[in-house]
């Protein structure tokens, strides 16, 4: 197998930066868009040879170092039995949003072999298939709270700062049961197969340090402990949160294009990998201005032990693929290491 990937989480020495892409199988693959047709995402999830087959497409239109299964971060939510949908253009929607205690209730443990047999199904059958290592995922607690609080994505996330600040008994009670839910996603995700999990907390960005440090971050630590595949923790403008999140105990962050990469491995700490971090928008312009960009990311790296290549966010729909075949291709041939 090749195992970059894990070499460069652990930050051993590798032959080559790995590279993947957040959002690598998507609508800019039109072999995706055929076999996913009009289905909603939760729908082809449940299905594990259309979600295998999704998983795979990517890989052999460039050689990536890593899959991620095809899935989204409400397939556990769903499962527990919270209605959501994913409409086209907006994202998780939840009719019934959860504001209060009552609310909070409704909530129950996951069970993943019972509630979520699609998903973990998906993953044996790509481990049959890949030579690569098999990245699962889960939504952070906060992020998932956004969701069902809001009932939907938000600009400003107001209710659900709301209710971390005035309601913090039922705040923690949403957040424990989040958290218990993506921790026991993640164990199932490894268990069935994955080699390497990756934590969505997408929006904690939207919160200032002193509220992520006292509201997020004990869950999201209680999330990532003693997990047994190599962990990767990412979140979207988070260039003040950065420390706080490597403390949460990931073998590596991931960061977004807003902070320089190795600004950004400073406030970590050169002693855990990082993951990043191409604006995706640079992926839809023209080929010279992607290598430009790319080329500036791996000088900020410096070749030092512990990279993994990505975007800064997942791959935009509206991205020439060769784009990213010859990025692929770019980081490989520039970090080639014949003692690697």
């Amino acid at each position: 197998m090749n195992d970059r990937l894990l070499r460069a989480l652990r930050r051993e020495p590798v032959d080559r930066t790995p590279v993947w892409f957040m959002r690598q199988a998507g609508r800019y693959l039109s072999e995706y868009r055929e076999l996913r047709g009009d289905r909603d995402i939760l729908e082809a999830v449940r299905e594990p040879e259309v979600a295998v087959e999704l998983t795979l497409q990517p890989l052999r239109r460039m050689p990536l170092d890593a899959a991620v299964v095809f899935a989204d971060i409400m397939v556990p939510i769903d499962a527990v039995g919270i209605g959501v949908r994913i409409e086209p253009g907006v994202g998780p929607v939840v009719d019934d949003p959860i504001r209060d205690a009552a609310g909070v209730a409704r909530l129950r443990p996951l069970e993943p072999e019972t509630d979520e047999p699609h998903a973990l199904e998906a993953i044996r059958l790509l481990r049959k298939e890949l030579s690569v290592p098999l990245i699962g995922f889960a939504g952070g607690p906060f992020t998932l709270a956004s969701y069902l609080v809001e009932g939907g994505p938000s600009r400003d996330h107001a209710r659900t700062k709301a209710m971390m600040l005035e309601d913090p008994g039922a705040w923690a009670s949403l957040m424990d049961a989040l958290a218990g839910i993506a921790r026991a996603h993640l164990l199932a995700q490894a268990e069935a197969g994955a080699k390497v999990v990756q934590l969505f907390d997408s929006w904690a960005g939207a919160l200032s340090p002193e509220d992520y440090e006292a509201s997020v971050l004990p869950w999201s630590r209680r999330v990532l402990e003693d997990l047994p595949v190599p962990s990767i923790h990412f979140g979207v403008g988070t260039g003040e949160l950065l420390g706080p999140m490597a403390g949460a105990g990931s073998n590596a962050i991931g960061v977004d294009w807003r902070v320089p990469l190795d600004r950004a491995w400073e406030r970590i700490g050169h002693d855990r990998a990082i993951q990043g971090n191409l604006d995706p928008a640079v992926c839809t312009a023209s080929w010279s201005a992607v290598e430009r960009a790319a080329t500036r990311v791996l000088e900020r790296a410096g070749a030092r032990a512990g990279h993994v290549f990505n975007l800064g966010h997942g791959v935009l729909p509206n991205t020439p693929v060769e784009n990213l075949q010859r990025l692929v291709d770019l980081v490989h041939e520039r970090t080639a290491r014949a003692d690697g």
